[in-house]
């Protein structure tokens, strides 16, 4: 009786293992086919641009015909140097496209089967890939909306009564709190950008929004400067949120999202990568009505052509 559930549990073990490798393997193809579209998979030296290369099963790698270079398919890309599975790299991809507002480092860590640390970094890099998407250098055009929004530098009062200060006031506020000020384009992208002042958007938008466009603002003072240089239409909220078609939804539409990702989901976020969660929240923002299989496939796509991160490479080295 022991000897037949010993054996049936190694037969279990062999299936599992089977069915592991398989999907792996298939991980693996997805990952060659997204690094290398032009030639349907087929390896191309990141060094010569060489089409021909031995493969090394053993290894998963290639060596170059021409310039004898050993690489990997993630050589050279946001992947590079790591040590995560496909299947795991494949799998976290597809969990964090899915969530519609952000998921946590510890739920990610959890489903993954891995460090906090992995988690953080993996996500992080993710996001940088996002970002490539997101910051494409074309300036917006059409019809605009601008508006600011203040994240972080929580002020915890004190206990007691007696001893708590005016948080409003300049002095009694933390120098952490930062703005982030978006651009939404009516029917097309979202540019987000972190700054300390919510004014400093208007020269912002000598960057990135064309002259020709017309840009919706609310009442805030600061973006006065804005008629000066563009058609603007502005919405005095303290009345209306929207007043005969002037209205800055599209663009609260995105902060909405943004801050249910860092109050319900991150709780926290540190102001030195408050623009890799503004980022997120663009391309979720931009690809909301993608269906879950074409984020996933864009995102891996991004990932596998953006360069090696210098930020998050070896990020937990240097921050030890």
């Amino acid at each position: 009786m022991a000897q037949h559930f010993l054996l049936s549990a190694a037969s279990r073990t062999l299936s599992l293992r089977k069915i592991y490798k398989a999907g792996e393997d298939a991980a693996y193809e997805t990952f060659c086919q997204m690094r290398w579209p032009e030639t349907d998979g087929e390896a191309v030296c990141p060094r010569c641009g060489c089409c021909e290369a031995y493969s090394i099963t053993t290894r998963r790698k290639f060596k170059c015909k021409g310039c004898h270079h050993q690489f990997s398919v993630t050589s050279g890309t946001i992947f590079a140097s790591r040590k995560m599975a496909f299947v795991d790299l494949l799998a976290a991809i597809c969990i964090i496209v899915n969530a519609s507002k952000g998921v946590s480092m510890i739920q990610l860590s959890r489903d993954l089967d891995c460090q906090y640390k992995t988690a953080f970094v993996l996500a992080h890099k993710l996001r940088e890939a996002m970002a490539q998407e997101v910051h494409t250098g074309e300036v917006l055009g059409g019809h605009v909306e601008i508006d600011g929004a203040y994240f972080g530098g929580h002020i915890r009062p004190e206990n007691r009564k007696e001893d708590r200060k005016d948080r409003r006031l300049k002095e009694n506020q933390s120098p952490n709190r930062r703005v982030v000020v978006a651009f939404r384009q009516r029917g097309g992208r979202t540019l987000p950008f972190v700054t300390k002042t919510e004014a400093e958007g208007a020269a912002l938008a000598k960057e990135n929004v064309c002259r020709m466009a017309t840009i919706s603002a609310d009442e805030a003072s600061h973006w006065d400067v804005l008629q000066a240089g563009w058609t603007t239409e502005r919405v005095n909220h303290s009345l209306a949120y929207s007043d005969d078609g002037k209205h800055t939804n599209w663009v609260e539409s995105y902060f909405s999202r943004l801050r249910r990702m860092v109050a319900g989901q991150h709780h926290h976020v540190s102001h030195r990568y408050l623009y890799q969660y503004a980022n997120h929240a663009a391309w979720l923002e931009d690809n909301r009505r993608t269906p879950n299989g074409g984020l996933a496939k864009a995102l891996a796509a991004n990932a596998m052509g953006a360069p090696v991160s210098r930020t998050w490479k070896g990020y937990w080295q240097r921050s030890a």
